[in-house]
């Protein structure tokens, strides 16, 4: 977290050469986390057993060929929890660690036109499976409302009055929950994350079923 705060504030290539010893033990730090953080996951997550840390974990560089921010490093890390790790083309688990912006996430963000078809058709006839995910008290205790942009208008192929148009319409399906820096410090936060995705598990699956539905 100190680590983070000063990336923030010195976002230089020479702070930073200056610095990678105290990066590489804050990255070290990170995947000691992640590495806790996937074995707790494995009694209720089959996709993630065997899953190594590393190929879940972000790099810190940032990609600003196209972007007006030029500074060169992120100022967080983050870390995706999914059936291939980072580069999954399925429904998974997200957290990021970031002074003042930490969060567990998860679900599926902006799928491909294919994808979405795909998935609104089996809400079309799964949803009531996936409401009662939604509806769970725990479940809105920790992450509220399903996230995600929607259309204002019904998606091609559903008439405007379907029952369940409002699922239908949206973009994006994810879910999040917000910590703040004194939970992430405290000694039982592995406890809590692994909790929280617990809670977001059956979401998870049912997106997956949904993007494997079409498959022979």
């Amino acid at each position: 977290m100190d680590f983070l705060r000063e990336l923030k504030a010195h976002n230089t290539k020479e702070w930073f050469d200056e610095n990678r010893k105290r990066y590489q033990a804050a990255k070290d730090n990170f995947l000691e986390l992640v590495t806790a953080i996937i074995e707790d996951m494995e009694g209720f997550e089959p996709d993630v057993r065997g899953l190594e840390p590393k190929q879940t974990m972000f790099r810190i560089n940032r990609d600003i060929r196209f972007s007006k921010n030029k500074d060169p490093y992120k100022t967080n890390f983050g870390a995706v929890f999914a059936k291939g790790g980072r580069k999954s083309p399925l429904a998974g688990y997200y957290f990021q660690l970031s002074p003042g912006n930490n969060f567990a996430g998860g679900g599926y963000y902006m799928p491909s036109s294919a994808q979405l078809k795909t998935l609104r058709l089996y809400i079309s006839h799964n949803a009531p499976t996936l409401r009662e995910i939604l509806a769970d008290d725990e479940f809105k205790d920790f992450y509220g409302e399903l996230r995600g942009e929607s259309l204002k208008t019904a998606p091609k192929g559903f008439d405007k009055d379907h029952p369940d148009i409002d699922l239908l319409r949206m973009k994006s399906f994810t879910v999040m929950h917000q910590f703040s820096d004194e939970e992430v410090l405290a000694e039982d936060f592995p406890q809590q994350l692994v909790d929280g995705f617990a809670l977001m598990q059956p979401l998870v699956k049912f997106i997956n079923e949904g993007l494997e539905s079409n498959k022979v």
